[in-house]
């Protein structure tokens, strides 16, 4: 008996100082737990440029989760003990063993799940992502930090090598496999896992960090967008004269976010932004203040059950040739590095409502309703209110007006067209084993203003333009090489093209008329492994004439062929030469060479030459000029993805 009464008073004690460690330990836990969450959370606040790293974020996540639900697994042990067998259990984790079962812990899925119950779910992190191996995982190493490196694989490897390395790719949210990646051409947020949520719409970053070295044959000062239809004639001293050109201004971010008001319906928004903008205190003599520019802001709205796709904001036209669909950010782009793109390539990129139809993502029909902008050109220069030349049988030109400076929230140096009513596109498209192919249609109305000799008041006229084109992304019998295509022909189409041929004219009368044009392009892209993008492009546009014959016998408009262009050949001679036709060949590539759990980095180098030919004039004497020249453009780029 008195071993029994000294047993039972040991066990006693034991218990007692059990219970006094738990809870010291719960205590502590729970100080563990809010250290732990006031560190991540000021860790966010104070470097948001981490949160992008997906990896570490989820390892913070489990961490949390671990320890909330191994705090609740002692409070339930803790109530089960001070309560007694027939004390209520509705506060008590699920899944808690009953007072007569042996003691087991409660589950991390179920504690967890009870644990998200108190959270407020206003605010909530994004869902975790899978464990992801570092390259210290891949091949037995030890990342300090956590931090994991790999330098990307080339072609060939081991075949252990292999294996890793297509775990790594698995990872990877840069796909250089597409004839256009949007990494490159866009910013591939899509394939980004969210940073955070709040409410019911997550959000998503990406961007990059770009410099880029230029080097032009000709003197353009321009930046990382070359005005490919500005290249000198051998008359200015610009033309023998070489540039050479360090940017940052291609560094772009981006911000997805997205909701899901139904299983069937999605909502998202999109904003891109680089800083290829200039105001008018941005110089290079001391600081390079380059101005943030849109590029891009609209949000969409999709009923997969019903096929609709509707869009409304600042994209990239219909107009632009599609890889999959009609969708935003599936756009068909060069790979390039030049913000101009390249000649021949059909894009705008505008404020625009646009509603499209598929059918079980296979065909597709969409309609653009986009704000235009009307380029002017005649043989020889004349401001919006000016006098043209008189026309045959007249004594007198009549005065035109075609554009206003800009007004409130505009550019007051740059005049904006008059504009009856928007660009209209209407667009086929479809996806099948064998490639994407699709056909358009474009509709545009050009307005002018015009006092006619003799009259002492304006009069509106209204005249209309537009075009056909096609477009196509296909697999040349392997996924590892791709064509891609686009044509558009048409009048008044200019502004649809990069080199930038003028929409319209002046007729005699004083009416805007579209100028005709044709425009298209012909690439080829390669994909020698997964970690290497090949392309070569070509393009051209071509403009015709529209012309009138003046009272005093000369032509006018544009297109004209008796103009003098003798001094363009000369230096510092005078050259009005119109272009008649640009044609262009670019080669180039991407090399992916690094990644891991910091980031990626990614080199490009882009050659591409162009030949500019003018129509023809005369020397003064009789004697037929054709003027003509050539431009050489190197890119050497250099990008670091910090979200990827």
């Amino acid at each position: 008996m008195h071993d029994y009464t000294n047993n039972y008073h040991a066990n006693n004690f034991i218990v007692k100082w059990y219970s006094i460690q738990r809870a010291h330990t719960v205590e502590n836990m729970r100080k563990l737990l809010l250290t732990g969450s006031v560190f991540t959370c000021t860790m966010l606040l104070s470097a948001p440029a981490l949160a992008d790293d997906a990896q570490e974020l989820a390892a913070i996540k489990a961490e949390m989760r671990r320890l909330a639900a191994q705090v609740e697994a002692i409070e339930s042990r803790q109530a089960k003990r001070h309560a007694g067998p027939s004390a209520p259990t509705h506060n008590v984790a699920r899944n808690t063993p009953s007072p007569s079962a042996p003691h087991t812990g409660n589950k991390l899925a179920t504690a967890y799940a009870n644990q998200a119950d108190r959270e407020d779910p206003s605010i909530r992190f994004s869902p975790d992502e899978g464990p992801v191996k570092t390259a210290a995982d891949t091949h037995g190493g030890t990342a300090k930090g956590g931090l994991g490196f790999k330098w990307l694989p080339g072609a060939s490897g081991s075949d252990a090598n292999a294996g890793a390395d297509a775990d790594e790719k698995s990872h990877s949210s840069i796909d250089l496999s597409s004839s256009s990646p949007t990494a490159i051409t866009q910013t591939e947020v899509d394939r980004l896992p969210p940073i955070f949520s709040i409410g019911g719409i997550s959000v998503k970053l990406g961007g990059f960090i770009d410099m880029s070295n230029i080097w032009r044959s000709s003197n353009m000062t321009s930046g990382p967008a070359t005005g490919w239809g500005n290249f000198p004639y051998a008359n200015s001293p610009n033309h023998g004269l070489s540039e050479e050109r360090l940017s940052a201004q291609l560094s772009r971010l981006s911000i997805l976010m997205e909701a899901n008001p139904s299983k069937s319906s999605r909502l998202q928004a999109y904003v891109e932004s680089d800083f290829a903008g200039s105001g008018s205190t941005t110089n290079s003599v001391q600081i390079n203040g380059y101005t943030p520019r849109l590029r891009q802001s609209y949000f969409t709205f999709t009923q997969k059950d019903w096929g609709l796709h509707i869009l409304m904001g600042q994209a990239w036209s219909l107009a632009t040739n599609y890889a999959k669909g009609i969708i935003p950010r599936q756009e068909e782009l060069p790979a390039v590095t030049d913000n101009n793109q390249l000649p021949g390539i059909v894009f705008t990129r505008v404020p625009q409502i646009r509603i499209g139809k598929d059918w079980n993502q296979k065909y597709w029909l969409g309609l653009s309703i986009e704000d235009p902008q009307a380029t002017v050109g005649f043989s020889s220069t004349i401001s919006s209110g000016s006098t043209i030349p008189a026309a045959r049988g007249q004594a007198d030109g009549a005065r035109v007006y075609y554009a206003n400076t800009g007004g409130m929230l505009l550019n007051a140096a740059t005049n904006y067209s008059y504009n009856p009513v928007p660009d209209m596109i209407l667009k086929a498209a479809a996806d099948t084993s064998f490639g994407h192919y699709e056909v358009f249609g474009l509709a545009r109305w050009f307005r002018s203003l015009a006092v006619e000799p003799g009259a002492t008041t304006t009069k509106k006229h209204t005249h209309f333009g537009g075009g056909v084109g096609a477009g196509m992304t296909a697999p040349l019998g392997t996924n590892r090489l791709h064509l891609t295509g686009d044509v558009l022909a048409g009048d008044g189409i200019g502004r649809y093209g990069p080199t930038q041929i003028p929409d319209t004219t002046f007729n005699g009368r004083g009416q805007l008329t579209p100028v005709p044009e044709i425009m298209g392009s012909l690439g080829l892209v390669g994909h020698p492994n997964s970690s290497v993008l090949l392309y070569t492009y070509g393009g051209v546009e071509a403009s015709g004439r529209k012309r009138y014959i003046g009272a005093d016998g000369k032509q006018y408009g544009y297109g004209v062929n008796d103009l003098d262009l003798a001094g363009c050949d000369v230096e510092f001679g005078v050259c009005s030469a119109q272009t008649h036709t640009l044609a262009s060949f670019t080669a180039g590539g991407w090399w992916h060479f690094l990644q891991g759990r910091y980031g990626s980095m990614m080199a490009g180098l882009q050659y591409t030459f162009v030949r500019k030919f003018a129509f023809k004039g005369n020397d003064g004497h009789g004697n037929s000029v054709d003027p003509a020249t050539s431009g050489n453009t190197v890119y050497v780029t250099f990008r670091y993805f910090p979200f990827q």
